[in-house]
């Protein structure tokens, strides 16, 4: 499992890149699979 500080990390930059997409709906998408990827490669490391 990941350190509180490392998921807080993580989900700053989330947001800063959210933020810095202004709106573009190709980037915004690109974020959240890219994400969801890191999020299932954690997960299976954790099993």
């Amino acid at each position: 499992m990941k350190k509180n500080t490392d998921q807080t990390s993580e989900g700053l930059n989330q947001i800063i890149e959210i933020m810095n997409a202004n709106g573009d709906v190709g980037e915004l998408e690109e974020i959240v699979e890219k994400y969801k990827q890191d999020e299932a490669s954690q997960s299976e490391k954790d099993l």
